[in-house]
């Protein structure tokens, strides 16, 4: 199979004509007819920017001709070697294992310094042997160099699709031939490509080795994940974390086991509960008036806290067996709150059967010290005697892995180790049996992205333009001075630094206000830089409402208007990612685009004008300025005080008066009645209740409504009816036309 690597000469000479410059050429052209191609600059440039030029070339060759050291003074030779020394140094960073290699006319190694020459993979004497033998030597190391990139599924996986075999077995497409048979076949089969359809395969595939049982080359690239991840056991997962969650809860929860959850977890949680029969004790964590989730308290991991917990639980001090069977953290919350990961263990010790950490949003974690302690599994870390530790991670979140993505990571303890063999019989619970093999190679080059020492370079790349963002959008709020409004970037002050910074700034300190969750422990919690949430104005941290505001609503609809598409958004809060896909292209368009919406706002521009596919969809606020739509809703939110609601229905008391499995059963036998919101207060849901924003699920199957809930759902009702577009989504709320108006239920329990 093909790819376009190239060899890459940098040489001050690749274009003079002088004898240095034909040398170059006639060696670039010997490469060439091997079938190599090459690519020639004739400065080091950027020498970042340039270096990541590693990531698309099979090999280097630096040129240390008389030209390059200028004069051959002292100072002219150590300002060559700095530039040779950091240009390897940016290469080095990224990749260990590149060919570079140096060549000269007078040079030899006896005027390169060692740190230079330990990082080369030879040192050519222009002139001393043919072009082509120098061409075949170095297109050797290249082709080494580049045999050895593909982990080990992925290998497999381009070998089988270009051996050409006939397809006798699913999927029927048969490696794309039967959509050459149709007009839209032709069309999907185009735009998809040749090579994905052609590794489109089922488990019949013997070479390719089996997901489900973890042969072949899927264990052995599962292993070597295992090794970068620096995990005991690591499992490929093609359904994501979602899934990820339900297999580790499936192969360690059963019908009445207590489990300890974060309040705020992610649905999927929940699922698990409501699947394996559990009975949930929650951790409570903090909110602020932005509606950003905080940390559990330290003070809630204590095992005296979660034993009288358990005793307050109605269902939970009837069980047989009182040590909780697992305890589930999301690490980190979705706008970036990790844990002390080490803390936690240490404060329960073996109190807890096994421990799960959500690292949905995490996966990145393990590659730089900057996250020290702050993630679940990770090199040199102290072991349980007895509790297994478990992560799952989205690989496509934060990661370079394709939608679905997710691996399970296991830590085992000192004397107890993972049962490979049972464990994978609740793998199969919830695997298909037909996995998709591009997913699962997207696992694999995922991981092996990760190999020291890129790894730590794509997330230090990450850390640093999601710093720099802040800085840019602090500058621009600095420019515009006291008297006039900008967007705030949620987070402690970084303007004075360079670089990374101090990573304590980063962490939470007993007497820190930025972040408004009240008193948090100092050293217990940190905010991840990557994760950045955008404060619009209209609201400050004790939620009371300024005068005028811009709801997020509005800003994320004109933000993907115009090509920016955010992940969420709250009610005067919005929240982007720098992934390791993010460049600086992509943050200052964000900026520029933000100081457009700011042109539009001030000038109460037309909504026809500043957002015409929205206007032409919702064409009664066509002729309605940006800022007045902006203080209409803004209005409303501030007459039903929503920013409080919805703290203190996520911190309400809320009454367990089923567990999650029985009332779920109540719903699969039609033991349930449609109830209209106005009615819920005392009532037992049978479903799930999750606004969005944030997503995060309000209430669990088999818990009672109470008056703070329902003031809110009839907010969302009224709101709805007058700002169609910018509905507030409620899952687990039915919408039913009665008389020509939008009624809303939720599925309860039959008294």
């Amino acid at each position: 199979m093909k790819f376009r690597f190239p060899i890459v000469v940098i040489d001050e000479d690749f274009r003079s004509e002088n004898i240095s410059g034909s040398g170059i050429r006639d060696l670039s052209e010997a490469i060439s007819r091997e079938g190599m191609e090459v690519i020639g600059f004739t400065s080091y440039g950027d020498l970042t920017s340039f270096a990541q030029q590693a990531s698309r070339a099979s090999c280097f060759i630096l040129s240390i001709d008389d030209e390059e050291f200028g004069s051959g003074s002292d100072e002219d030779v150590d300002k060559a070697l700095e530039s040779i020394r950091a240009f390897i140094g940016e290469v080095r960073k990224r990749n260990a294992d590149i060919p570079i290699f140096l060549y000269g006319e007078t040079r030899t190694s006896r005027h390169i310094s060692n740190d230079i020459l330990r990082e080369l993979h030879g040192f050519i004497h222009m002139f001393e042997d043919t072009p082509e033998f120098v061409a075949r030597h170095i297109i050797r190391e290249a082709t080494k160099y580049l045999d050895c990139l593909a982990p080990p599924f992925f290998s497999a996986l381009m070998d089988y699709a270009s051996d050409s075999s006939y397809s006798w077995h699913c999927p029927g497409h048969s490696g794309g031939v039967a959509f050459l048979k149709s007009p839209v076949g032709q069309m999907f089969h185009q735009f998809f490509g040749e090579n994905m359809l052609r590794a489109d395969v089922c488990n019949a595939v013997d070479e390719l080795g089996q997901l489900l049982d973890h042969t072949g080359p899927v264990s052995a690239s599962e292993a070597n994940a295992a090794r970068i991840f620096n995990a005991d056991h690591l499992f490929f997962v093609t359904n994501g974390t979602s899934t990820s969650n339900k297999v580790v809860w499936h192969s360690t929860v059963a019908p009445g086991d207590i489990v300890v959850v974060d309040r705020n977890c992610h649905k999927s949680i929940l699922h698990s509960i409501i699947m394996t029969g559990a009975i949930p004790v929650f951790l409570m964590p903090t909110r602020n008036h932005y509606g950003i989730i905080g940390p559990i308290p330290k003070s809630e991991f204590d095992p005296e806290t979660i034993r009288k917990k358990i005793e307050a639980n109605p269902f939970a001090r009837e069980a047989k067996n009182k040590k909780p069977r697992i305890l589930t953290i999301t690490q980190s919350t979705y706008d970036g709150i990790v844990y002390n990961v080490e803390t936690i263990k240490d404060m329960l010790g073996n109190t807890i059967d096994t421990l799960h950490f959500d690292e949905a949003w995490l996966p990145h974690a393990s590659f730089h010290e900057f996250y020290h302690n702050m993630h679940a599994i990770g090199a040199d870390r102290p072991r349980s005697d007895e509790t297994l530790v478990f992560a799952t991670q989205s690989t496509h979140k934060l990661l370079a892995g394709l939608s679905q993505a997710s691996q399970i990571l296991v830590q085992d303890g000192t004397n107890r180790k993972l049962d490979t063999h049972r464990f994978n019989e609740s793998y199969l619970m919830h695997s298909s049996t037909s996995p998709q093999y591009a997913i699962i190679a997207s696992c694999d080059v995922a991981a092996a992205m990760m190999e020291p020492p890129g790894g730590k370079a794509l997330v230090e790349e990450s850390l640093l333009e999601a710093i720099d963002f802040r800085r840019a959008m602090l500058k621009v709020d600095k420019e515009f001075g006291d008297d006039d409004w900008w967007f705030k970037v949620w987070g402690p002050d970084v303007q004075a630094e360079e670089g990374l910074g101090d990573r304590d700034n980063w962490i939470i300190h007993e007497d820190d206000e930025w972040h408004g969750f009240g008193k948090i422990d100092s050293g217990f919690n940190m905010l991840d830089p990557i994760k950045s949430t955008i404060i619009t104005p209209g609201i400050n941290l004790e939620g009371k409402f300024d005068d005028v505001g811009i709801p997020a609503a509005i800003v994320s609809k004109y933000l993907a208007e115009h090509g920016i598409i955010i992940e969420k958004s709250g009610l005067y809060s919005f929240f982007i990612m720098f992934t390791i896909g993010i460049t600086k292209g992509r943050w200052n368009s964000m900026v520029t685009e933000l100081q457009q919406f700011k042109d539009d706002y001030d000038q109460n521009l037309p909504m026809w004008r500043v957002m015409p596919e929205f206007a032409k969809r919702y064409p009664q606020y066509e002729r309605t300025g940006l800022r007045d739509l902006c203080t209409e809703i803004h209005n409303v939110y501030k007459q039903y005080d929503v920013a409080r609601i919805t703290t203190e229905m996520y911190l309400s008391n809320i009454e367990p008066a089923m567990t999650p499995a029985d009332a779920w059963a109540k719903m699969a036998h039609r033991e349930v009645e449609r109830v209209s919101i106005d009615a819920l207060e005392d009532r037992v849901t049978a479903m799930l209740v999750t606004p969005y924003p944030p997503g995060i699920p309000l209430l669990v199957p088999g818990e009672r409504f109470n008056k703070t809930i329902v003031r809110y759902l009839q907010f969302a009702r009224d709101f709805n009816s007058r700002f169609p577009g910018f509905e507030t989504d409620v899952h687990g709320l039915v919408r039913e036309k009665i008389n020509g108006k939008d009624a809303y239920f939720v599925d309860v329990v039959k008294d």
